[in-house]
């Protein structure tokens, strides 16, 4: 064996020869060790790297017995034992947003948790009712907005888990804004409806979809799509994956799954809800501040026009001075003025377009009219004044 050479998989004596080598693979310890003929350092091991110098060794281990296939054999032989939470995942069914209930089934008691008319129904197959106390129990806890949970041991009643989500400060100014940006708010849950509208109310949102399922959410956003509307999501769990997808702004909660996450289009590090107004500002912002720029660059386009075509033409057509109503001093000069307020214009709008127009939550045509008559009428006049003064400081130079 020289360097770098490895040894046959079989165990091995060395009988010529001494050299520096790696048993990392073997025995974990990263120093490599002196292996030599004769005395008790002659052992190699198949799977060993020689790091330096050479060997000469002899096969002694009988095929299928080396260091290698003792240790495939003892990996194969073991058994790990399962963990608690293994066991219990094989016994325990989890809750889901098609049966609404879990259940488990120890030394044989069946022990049932879910919303009150799953229980309802799986009593139902069994011949039994629910009991009215507990109903009343049930109906108490939704009106006070709380998600109430029944447990049932066969056919016996244990209890209601009253489950109460808390609604986060300033949630429901939060919506109020939303509204007043023109934007509809839907709460989508899997609770009853009593529940559902109790959180409604407190959390101040337009609408809500109670006993909701991955495919009633879904065909919300597809029929609020079909009428033409932008619909955008928000959500955190695997149920939620579809409706994220199918929405025109997914935006995944960053405290939720990984199936939402992927199916959305953005990720809230915050998991804030409503993060939407953040991202429908930014939005509109972009928007508004394009569309101004825009109304500016041909308002104020149409204004040189007055200054250029006159400058150009007039000599072949002299009926075009009638254009010249800034009375600019001559062609040269009326160029040249444009020229001079075009260059200056781009840098003042620059840092305007870097800043962006402050977004403000009003109607869409009040924003228009605001728009027109501030970039619009205001890029209509600024060329003319600016250009004139242009014109007239040049001819004060004497370079008209």
């Amino acid at each position: 064996m020289n360097n770098n050479n490895y040894p046959d998989n079989n165990q091995s004596i060395a009988i010529e020869g001494v050299a520096s080598v790696d048993e990392s693979a073997i025995t974990g310890e990263s120093a490599p060790v002196i292996r030599e003929s004769g005395g008790d350092r002659s052992s190699v091991t198949g799977g060993t790297r020689v790091l330096s110098n050479w060997l000469k060794v002899k096969i002694t281990a009988i095929p299928g017995e080396t260091f290698p296939d003792r240790m495939i054999h003892l990996v194969e032989g073991a058994k790990r034992q399962k963990t608690p939470n293994e066991i219990a995942l094989t016994i325990l069914i989890p809750f889901s947003a098609q049966t609404r209930m879990s259940w488990v089934n120890l030394a044989g008691n069946e022990i049932r948790k879910g919303v009150a008319d799953a229980i309802e129904k799986y009593l139902h197959n069994l011949g039994e009712t629910l009991p009215s106390k507990v109903r009343e129990i049930v109906e108490d806890i939704a009106k006070k907005g709380g998600t109430p949970l029944v447990v049932i041991e066969g056919a016996t009643a244990l209890g209601v888990i009253y489950l109460k989500d808390v609604i986060k400060g300033g949630i429901r100014e939060r919506f109020a804004q939303l509204r007043r940006m023109g934007i509809k708010t839907i709460m989508i849950t899997g609770d009853n409806p009593i529940t559902a509208a109790a959180i409604a109310a407190e959390a101040g949102v337009d609408d809500f979809l109670a006993e909701a399922t991955p495919e009633t959410k879904l065909k919300l956003i597809r029929e609020y799509q079909e009428e033409g509307h932008l619909v955008a999501m928000t959500g955190d769990g695997t149920n939620d994956a579809p409706a994220l997808a199918q929405a025109d702004v997914g935006v995944a909660m960053n405290s939720g799954t990984q199936a939402a996450k992927e199916a959305g289009n953005m990720v809230d590090l915050d998991s804030n809800p409503t993060k939407l107004i953040e991202v429908v500002e930014t939005g509109k912002q972009l928007l508004i501040t394009r569309g101004s720029l825009t109304t500016f660059s041909i308002a104020n386009d149409v204004a040189k026009y007055f200054a250029i075509i006159p400058a150009i033409f007039i000599t072949s057509y002299p009926v075009l001075g009638a254009l010249n109503i800034m009375k600019l001093a001559a062609p040269q000069s009326a160029i040249l003025s444009a020229v001079i307020f075009n260059a200056l214009i781009i840098i003042a709008l620059v840092p305007l377009a870097l800043r962006g127009i402050a977004y403000k939550p009003l109607g869409a045509e009040v924003i228009i009219r605001r728009n027109m008559l501030i970039y619009g009428l205001g890029g209509l006049i600024a060329p003319f004044a600016g250009i004139k003064l242009i014109n007239m400081l040049l001819a004060l130079l004497g370079l008209s």
